[in-house]
C-alpha cells in the first residue's frame, strides 16, 4: 500500500482535525514526537467512544500493537460485544481482529511507526444492508525522537445514505471487503512548504 504525503486538510472529519491539530501543537520545535502526557485535545471525553490506544512493541515489520483502550462504538464496529469488557484490552490488535482484517489495516500502523508521523486513511465498506459507509482512520504517534512508543487512533464511520448498521461493520464476521480510497501520511515538510502555505487556507503553520 502506497502512502502519499499530505497536509492536514486531507482529514475530512472536523473532530479528527481537532485531534490532529492538538498533536501538531504538542510537537516541540525540533519536531520530535510528542509525549502522550503532553497531548491535550479539546472534547477528548466526547471522542473516546471512537478511539483506541496502543503500546507499540517491537520494531519494523515485527512490531505489534497492544490495545490499551477501546471505545464502545469500536467494540460494536469490530463485533467484540461478546468479549467481557475487562478482556478487550491488553491483547494484540492482530489477535483481536483476525489475520485477514489485520492484513488490510496494518500498513497504516506500520507507516505511522516508520515515518513517525500521523497516518490517515479512508476505506469504503458496506453495512449488512448494503449501504456504503466511509470508514476514516487517523493514527497519531507518540514517544521519543528515536521510536514510536504509543499510538492513539480515531475511527469514524459515516454514510451519505443516512443511518447504517454499525455492528460488525469491520469485524471478523463481516463479509464486506473494504476498498481503500485514501492512504496518506501527514508530512511536516509538506505542511511547511511555502507553496502549500500559499495555496491551502487549512494548512497549519508550525513554529
Amino acid at each position: 500500500m502506497e502512502f502519499t504525503s499530505a497536509n492536514p486538510s486531507v482529514v475530512r472529519s472536523i473532530r479528527q482535525r481537532t485531534l490532529l491539530d492538538a498533536w501538531l501543537r504538542a510537537l516541540d520545535k525540533q519536531h520530535a514526537l510528542p509525549a502522550i502526557g503532553n497531548y491535550r485535545p479539546e472534547y477528548l471525553a466526547d471522542e473516546l467512544a471512537d478511539m483506541m490506544g496502543f503500546n507499540v512493541e517491537g520494531e519494523g515489520r515485527d512490531a505489534r500493537f497492544l490495545i490499551t483502550q477501546e471505545g464502545w462504538r469500536l467494540t460494536a464496529t469490530y463485533g467484540n460485544e461478546h468479549i467481557d469488557a475487562d478482556k478487550r484490552t491488553d491483547r494484540y490488535l492482530d489477535d483481536a481482529i483476525g489475520p485477514a482484517r489485520y492484513a488490510r489495516v496494518v500498513p497504516s500502523y506500520r507507516a505511522c511507526v516508520k515515518r513517525k508521523r500521523p497516518t490517515y486513511s479512508i476505506s469504503m465498506v458496506r453495512d449488512a444492508d448494503g449501504k456504503d459507509v466511509s470508514y476514516e482512520r487517523l493514527l497519531l504517534p507518540f514517544g521519543s525522537r528515536d521510536a514510536v512508543e504509543q499510538i492513539v487512533g480515531s475511527y469514524k464511520a459515516i454514510s451519505i445514505e443516512g443511518g447504517f448498521k454499525l455492528n460488525d461493520l469491520m469485524g471478523i464476521r463481516s463479509k464486506a471487503n473494504p476498498v481503500s480510497l485514501v492512504s496518506a501520511v501527514i508530512d511536516l515538510d509538506f505542511v511547511r512548504s511555502p507553496a502549500n502555505q500559499r495555496t491551502s487556507p487549512d494548512v497549519i503553520e508550525l513554529s
